[in-house]
């Protein structure tokens, strides 16, 4: 079964992993995640973004179906995996020891 729209097939090894609900639960996958997987992640959704974007466009929140909700959660993966990949290319925010990020609340997609 497809998490994603048809257009976004290529996506789909990516989207049971990256696909999820919260900021805390994208940030946990980034840290359970090696470089090499949040490399291929970036490298693979990167250059489809704007594409993901105006597709989402298309619709409002409320109107977004489950597979265009899925692609919006993929998006928010993807700022997770932005600043390993172009800042600081380790997984961690270097010299932070064990920091920590609890989000209060969170947006409702």
């Amino acid at each position: 079964m497809s998490l994603l729209p048809a257009e976004f097939a290529d996506l789909e090894p990516f989207a049971a992993k990256w696909c999820v609900d919260t900021e805390d639960e994208r940030f946990a996958v980034r840290m359970a995640s090696s470089m090499e997987e949040i490399q291929a992640f970036y490298d693979a959704f990167e250059p489809r973004a704007e594409t993901a974007v105006a597709h989402c466009d298309r619709y409002t929140l409320d109107d977004l179906p489950e597979d265009g909700a899925n692609l919006l959660r993929l998006l928010c993966a993807l700022v997770q995996a932005s600043f390993p990949v172009e800042c600081w290319r380790q997984v961690k925010v270097p010299d932070t020891g064990a920091a920590a990020v609890d989000c209060i609340v969170q947006p409702a997609l």
